[in-house]
Formats: structure tokens, C-alpha cells, sequence
């Protein structure tokens, strides 16, 4: 399964030509992905008060098309690995279905102590809810 949200261009992302910054694709795969693990029940602030924190360590983007000002976008994340200390997050960004950009994250587990940590047991176990790749007809 993967998490899908819906999301409207605003002026403030795109440049004079109303086009959307090819920056802001990183912005919105960190919003897709902190929704993704909200509605999982694990909010960035809970995993903080455990002890749980997720860095990116490597961040990839692949742009298809622009999106441009007031287009309603679909931002779609899924889980693709989680294992040991890292966890792989793929997203797309889509305008109806049309693929305007994908991508993903690698996350590593730290602990309080700034230490690379193992991820929890019952964090992996929730975060394979959202274990899906959806087909994709330009990857």
C-alpha cells in the first residue's frame, strides 16, 4: 500500500515562468513521507521523545515534466526497504497521471546519542504497511 495526498501549487513554488523550483520536489517528497509515517501513528515528535531519529543520508530525484502554478498535484510514498539502519523511501509526485517526478530517500536510524542505531522491532513492523511499489510506466 502507499500514502497519497493531494496538494495545490502555490505561487511561493514556482519561478517567473510559474513553472515549480526543482528544489521544492525535495520539499514535497519530505512532506509526502512525514504524512506517510503520521498516519502510521508514528509522528516525527513521538519518534523523537523515543529516541528515534531519521536523517537523510542520500536523496535522489528524477524529473519528468513541471508542474506548474495552482496545478493540484498527488504526492504518493511508499516503503521500500526498511531493514537494519536505514530505510528506503520512494515517492512520486503526479499531476492526474501524469508523472512529473520520482525519486526516493535512504533514512538512517540515530539514536539520542547521535549514534547510528538498528531501528526498532515494532517500528519496522509498522512501517510495512506502506510496503508497495506501484507500476510505474517511466522509471
Amino acid at each position: 500500500m502507499y500514502h497519497e495526498i493531494e496538494y495545490r501549487v502555490p505561487y511561493a513554488d514556482t519561478d517567473q515562468m510559474g513553472v515549480v523550483y526543482y528544489a521544492n520536489y525535495l520539499e514535497y517528497f519530505e512532506r509526502s513521507r512525514t504524512e506517510m509515517l503520521r498516519s502510521a501513528g508514528l509522528p516525527y515528535s513521538e519518534m523523537e521523545k523515543r529516541g528515534l531519529f531519521l536523517p537523510v543520508s542520500e536523496a535522489y530525484c528524477k524529473y519528468h515534466a513541471p508542474a506548474r502554478y495552482d496545478d493540484l498535484l498527488t504526492f504518493r510514498s511508499w516503503v521500500k526497504e526498511v531493514r537494519g539502519v536505514r530505510m528506503v523511501i520512494s515517492s512520486e509526485i503526479r499531476r492526474g497521471e501524469e508523472l512529473l517526478v520520482s525519486g526516493y530517500v535512504v533514512l538512517v536510524s540515530v539514536n539520542g546519542n547521535r549514534k547510528v542505531t538498528r531501528m526498532p522491532g515494532d517500528f519496522v513492523e509498522t512501517c510495512k504497511q506502506f510496503s508497495f511499489e506501484p507500476e510505474s510506466e517511466n522509471e
